[in-house]
């Protein structure tokens, strides 16, 4: 897929000379930055979301638990991704356009630390409010970052003589194994903190048969009251919500002192800086004029719909249920290292094998822990299983995050932030969904399992609709090249 300025470049050469000895030269001279900075630049990005994400995921995957009572923890996460969906639609290129890529992830930061503060006191209202600013400010801060990683892939890109896809896919490994430990430190801290246990000998509390038939795919939110399974003294869930508040500020202030601006090559018109239906109708005309665009939207939608079930419905109905809530850190830390690695690695790997190998080996594991979960009754006495299942399950992870992302950057250079406001748009869907009806008594956990496996299905069958798409149209790219090169052989 050519950029834009690929394009100005091959309108140049049809009306001047080419001059060879300085054609390069001066292509390398409009890159404003240095492979040195390039590098920094995406190690500060990634640190500063590790030290966001490293509060805001661990917060998340305890809402359900440790703030079960009137389902304010599901109520509060729900809020947060509708509300993205809305800031999806509208805001990314208007804050983009007004901040620049660089201030508008700082200014999105600032809604993660006021939820992080609230969870001091968690009521409905207060939970639901922080949300929705939270998730307004979620959109244009994903759809910046990714804007930026591509931006300064393209530069890296053109600057080394390297392929696009394969310097995009580098760059979001590496953001994502960084991005992704995020769950080993802040469930470590999740961890210490709650690390006494209730009878102080034991990593699990004594449970009866008959209270462990109610956990796993049989888990229902009725049987989460009065559980003493997922409760917390006051004054640690108070050190918590300190530590989480302190690492949020670390991110704003990483971000604010040390990532440098940049300007894209792609100039924002005077629309994007106004608020206006028309981004409205930016965002859902890029989906509509994109056949790829739309069969990617399955897929993207199961995005959000596994990472909310083992965020929520893995630690709730299994680990919390089963082994208690202060094994939650422990095993989720185990999901983060395996993320971490396989992201890193698989966006090294992505050049050599291309981007089908791995969505087969995403299908086939989140596929398998699906089913193996909807048959698994849980026990105390096979805790290497809950360890395992969140292992598996990151490794799929990693494929999920890794290669949608990189697939979005790579098919829609063009226009890459309504590809990735879409793109959130429709991950957050999938979130608000098993969060929405997470408090809703007669929506048990095997209905959720389902759920997924069925836009797993859907997904995986759309991507490939996009592969098959995509390989006719490099074969008929292939086929006028070699048609213009005919008449100049017989010359």
């Amino acid at each position: 897929m050519e950029t834009n300025d690929a394009g100005k470049h091959n309108e140049t050469q049809l009306t001047e000379p080419p001059d060879f000895n300085t054609d390069v030269t001066s292509e390398l001279r409009e890159i404003p930055m240095t492979k040195r900075q390039m590098f920094k630049n995406v190690l500060v990005l990634s640190l500063g979301f590790l030290f966001l994400f490293t509060a805001y995921q661990s917060m998340a995957n305890l809402q359900t638990s440790l703030n079960k009572e009137d389902g304010v923890g599901a109520w509060s996460l729900s809020a947060i991704y509708v509300a993205l969906i809305v800031s999806s639609m509208f805001l990314p290129k208007f804050v983009i356009a007004r901040l620049g890529c660089k201030w508008t992830i700082p200014a999105c930061m600032f809604g993660y630390a006021l939820y992080m503060g609230a969870n001091f006191y968690a009521v409905i209202w207060l939970m639901t409010v922080t949300g929705v600013i939270l998730g307004i400010g979620a959109a244009p801060l994903w759809s910046a970052k990714c804007t930026y990683l591509t931006q300064i892939g393209v530069w890296y890109a053109k600057m080394t003589k390297q392929s696009e896809d394969a310097i995009i896919n580098r760059f979001f490994g590496f953001f994502f194994m960084m991005f992704q430990t995020s769950q080993i430190w802040g469930n470590l801290i999740s961890s210490e903190v709650f690390s006494s246990k209730p009878d102080n000998s034991s990593d699990v509390i004594n449970r009866t048969e008959s209270e462990l038939a109610i956990c796993g795919a049989n888990f229902c939110p009725s049987y989460a009251i009065n559980n003493p399974s997922f409760d917390q003294p006051k004054e640690k869930v108070y050190i918590l919500c300190g530590i989480y508040l302190a690492c949020a500020v670390l991110g704003f202030i990483v971000i604010s002192l040390f990532l440098d601006p940049i300007t894209l090559d792609q100039e924002t018109s005077a629309a994007d800086r106004h608020l206006s239906p028309r981004l409205l109708i930016a965002t859902f005309k890029h989906l509509v004029a994109s056949p790829a665009q739309m069969l990617l939207v399955p897929i993207t939608v199961y995005s959000g719909v596994e990472q909310a079930f083992i965020g929520g419905d893995y630690t709730k109905s299994y680990i919390s249920c089963t082994l208690g809530i202060w094994n939650i850190g422990y095993v989720m830390i185990c999901y983060g290292v395996v993320d971490a690695i396989c992201s890193f690695v698989f966006g090294r790997l992505v050049q050599y094998v291309g981007h089908i190998p791995f969505f087969v080996l995403a299908t086939v594991l989140h596929g398998g822990l699906q089913i193996f979960l909807l048959l698994w009754e849980p026990s105390q006495d096979h805790v290497i299983v809950f360890y395992c299942v969140a292992a598996l399950w990151g490794m799929g992870d990693a494929v999920i995050q890794t290669q949608i992302n990189a697939l979005y950057g790579s098919l829609f250079t063009a226009n890459t932030e309504a590809a990735f406001a879409n793109y959130k748009l429709w991950e957050s869907v999938g979130f608000v969904m098993p969060y929405a009806y997470n408090d809703y008594k007669y929506m048990c956990t095997y209905k959720k399992l389902y759920v997924s496996l069925a836009f797993l299905g859907t997904g995986i069958l759309g991507y490939t609709a996009v592969e098959v798409m995509e390989k006719r149209k490099r074969g008929r790219s292939a086929d006028i090249t070699d048609c213009s090169k005919g008449p100049l052989a017989l010359q």
